[in-house]
């Protein structure tokens, strides 16, 4: 004990009085070593190199985290009506309609098929011809402008003269893009099925005809829409179960596409909609060719164009070689994890889209025209795009 008689309990750190001291003129790494005694190294590696590790990962991947954890936050909708359908080349239409528990009219309605048309010139010319033994009006419009407010050019007027087939049969109309920047997407698709829903009216559809609503790659099978036209008893609303595809009939994700519906046309009622309007599905009806594109540069302009332009985070996300190699291993062009709501079916869709070899029951116009369509049908090598 000091001759004082005062006890200093404080503990004495002969290093921080050595190289810490007031007058201290050890190395700045010393000092800096005496500045830090007391603290976590491990913390402080956490604080300055694991958060804004964590925080990139999220910001590349929090979408794809989203999606996995949908389960926990959304419910499956309300299950669909599915009516089965029975269909055969040699079985009369009398005994199809009573199979399906309706009754054969004396004279089939008429159909008239609607669209909005953006750039897909193929899967429209395969769309028509396979509809057009039963269609008595198609209805087009297409308009100066994208969902995302992008001036585009009116594609179908400057290749019409591939569709003469129906142009006597044709109500072609466009509209005039509002261009507000920074919109919603979803805002300028409503308005443009509104003008749709006028141009139905313009065509002449009168009360009880046939409306086909659906996107122009969600193609009705033809006899599923004779069958419709000749059957009275069908549901007054209906959609159609259609066999999902992904970049070309080789690769078939599932059947779960269900927006594309037809309806009995009904004055003062009906309205050109792209969403569930009823619970009654009529199974096995047709196709839906998601990004069947036949160049590179197709794909692009509908990623920037569609309504869920948000899925391109990243600008690499458009790279043409990218696109190519996604195309041909069946993967997804926004490397998202499934849209599904259970962890079980997340799962098991998880990683490329197995490869179809089948060509059966698939559009006729297709196959008549093989040669043509080639990087839509099955086969070594056809997942090749032009750059264009």
């Amino acid at each position: 004990m000091p001759e004082s008689g005062y006890y200093n309990s404080k503990k004495s750190d002969d290093l921080c009085e050595d190289f810490c001291g007031e007058n201290s003129r050890s190395p700045l790494s010393t000092r800096l070593k005496c500045a830090l005694r007391g603290f976590d190294i491990k913390a402080l590696l956490l604080l300055f190199i694991g958060v804004p590790l964590l925080v990139l990962f999220i910001h590349i991947h929090g979408q794809k985290i989203t999606y996995f954890l949908r389960p926990l936050w959304d419910s499956p909708p309300k299950p669909f009506n599915v009516i089965p359908h029975y269909y055969h080349p040699n079985v009369s239409m009398e005994t199809q309609c009573r199979l399906h528990g309706w009754r054969l009219r004396e004279s089939p309605r008429r159909v008239f098929d609607a669209v909005l048309f953006s750039n897909e010139i193929d899967i429209l010319a395969v769309r028509w011809n396979e509809l057009s033994p039963y269609v008595s009006e198609f209805v087009l419009l297409e308009s100066n402008s994208t969902f995302t407010g992008t001036v585009k050019p009116l594609f179908f007027s400057e290749n019409r003269a591939e569709f003469a087939f129906a142009e006597s049969r044709l109500t072609y109309g466009t509209v005039g893009g509002r261009f507000v920047k920074g919109e919603n997407p979803f805002v300028e698709e409503s308005y443009q099925r509104v003008a749709l829903d006028q141009l139905i009216k313009i065509a002449g559809i009168k009360e009880d005809d046939l409306l086909i609503m659906s996107d122009v790659d969600e193609i009705p099978s033809g006899h599923t829409i004779d069958l419709l036209r000749w059957c009275d008893g069908i549901p007054e609303k209906l959609h159609l179960q259609l066999r999902n595809y992904l970049y070309s009939f080789e690769f078939h994700l599932d059947d779960k596409s269900w927006r594309a519906a037809v309806h009995q046309y009904r004055a003062g009622k009906t309205r050109y909609a792209h969403f569930r309007q009823t619970d009654d599905l009529l199974a096995d009806s047709g196709w839906h060719c998601s990004f069947c594109f036949r160049h590179i540069s197709d794909f692009i302009f509908k990623m920037k164009a569609y309504s869920h332009v948000d899925r391109v985070r990243f600008a690499y996300f458009l790279n043409p070689v990218r696109i190519q190699e996604v195309i041909c291993n069946g993967a997804d062009l926004f490397d998202m994890f499934p849209e599904e709501y259970t962890f079980q079916e997340i799962i098991s869709k998880l990683g490329p889209i197995p490869k179809s070899h089948s060509a059966v029951n698939l559009p006729g116009h297709l196959l008549q025209n093989a040669d043509q369509y080639k990087y839509l049908l099955p086969g070594s090598g056809n997942c090749r795009r032009d750059s264009g």
